[in-house]
């Protein structure tokens, strides 16, 4: 006898995750209708498929601006993606913007810890990008981010680099 899931389950994942209906669908029945085991096996699938992208070249993009409440610090960044398609999307600009606030907000050093000079005494969860907790979930990286949304658009997402402004400094 197989599992009947309802589309109301398969909906609701697909809103947590991002995945396709068919992903959530097979994760639901693989893991007989439990939410958080899906979840988890979405999470597990994503970071895959992002690690096969990871070679690709990215070309496209866009430099994203984020001006803080009151005009005293602001942060700019590029954020590159594989074609001009997926640059446009929603979720590729949402992305951009939530990088830039975090550049803003945490104020990180480099993008990726091979950018850290050899034999600095620099902690690398702090001044990476990448390495940094997301200030919206601070359960996830940075990096935990950007592997969502490659996952969700299908393409390879780098960040190339930013700049953060702060007045006075």
């Amino acid at each position: 006898m197989s599992l009947k899931i309802p589309t109301s389950k398969v909906k609701e994942l697909r809103e947590q995750s991002g995945a396709g209906v068919m992903g959530c669908r097979n994760a639901l029945l693989e893991t007989e209708g439990d939410m958080e085991k899906a979840l988890e096996i979405l999470k597990k699938r994503s970071l895959f498929q992002a690690q096969k992208k990871v070679d690709r070249i990215t070309t496209q993009g866009i430099i994203e601006a984020y001006i803080h409440t009151g005009g005293y610090i602001g942060a700019m960044i590029e954020v590159n993606c594989e074609t001009d398609f997926v640059a446009r999307t929603d979720e590729f600009k949402e992305l951009a913007h939530h990088l830039a606030m975090q550049v803003a907000a945490i104020c990180p050093q480099f993008v990726s810890r091979e950018e850290i000079p050899e034999g600095d005494d620099i902690e690398p969860e702090t001044a990476c990008l990448l390495l940094q907790p997301y200030i919206k979930d601070p359960d996830k990286t940075i990096q935990d981010i950007i592997n969502e949304t490659i996952a969700k658009v299908g393409e390879n997402i780098k960040v190339s680099r930013f700049a953060r402004f702060e007045l006075g400094s």
